[in-house]
Formats: structure tokens, sequence, C-alpha cells
């Protein structure tokens, strides 16, 4: 199970980046838009260099929903690989069953 302090600073990660999505994304279009002039360029990415660095979408880890844990994590059932497994043998996740051959 990971710390209470490591899931609760992942979720304020979480929260940061969608308060400064649009601002971030703003000035990305202006620093890759090539016909804008550089000084006008440039003054956009210290911009973006001067935003808080986990409002970046890249700072947030996928963790289990159950435990925490942050590796071995399933994007799409959003449980780490082990709560998958346990949870899968117990029937509890509609559409999947074990493979035997």
């Amino acid at each position: 199970m990971a710390s209470k302090g490591a899931i609760n600073r992942n979720n304020m990660v979480r929260d940061l980046i969608a308060a400064k999505k649009a601002k971030r994304d703003e000035l990305r279009a202006i620093v890759r838009d090539l016909s804008l002039d550089p000084k006008e360029r440039f003054a956009a990415q210290l911009k973006l260099d001067a935003l808080p660095r986990s409002s970046s979408a890249v700072r947030y880890r996928n963790r289990c929903q159950i435990t925490g844990r942050a590796r071995g994590c399933y994007k799409k059932f959003g449980l780490s690989r082990i709560k998958f497994r346990e949870l899968a043998l117990r029937g509890m996740i509609p559409g999947v069953r074990k493979a035997s051959w």
C-alpha cells in the first residue's frame, strides 16, 4: 500500500494539471507557431517556464485506485496487476475471465 502522502501529492498534481491546462496549451501553441516573431515566441517560452513544474501532465503518476500502487497499474481498469488478478479470479471484473488453453 502506498503512503497517504504519495497518494495525496499525486492528487494535488492532478488538480494543478487541470487548473493550468488551458494556459499551458495556449503558450505551447504560441511557441510552436513558426510564423510568429521569434521574440514573441521566446516570451511565451519564458512564461511557460515560469508555470509550476507540477502543472505538466508528465508529472502525474497512474496509481491503483484500491492500493495506490504506482507500478504495474493497468490504465484501462485503474488497478494494479496484483489487485486486477485478485478481482478477476473472484469474477468481480465484468468481461474478464482467466484464459486457459
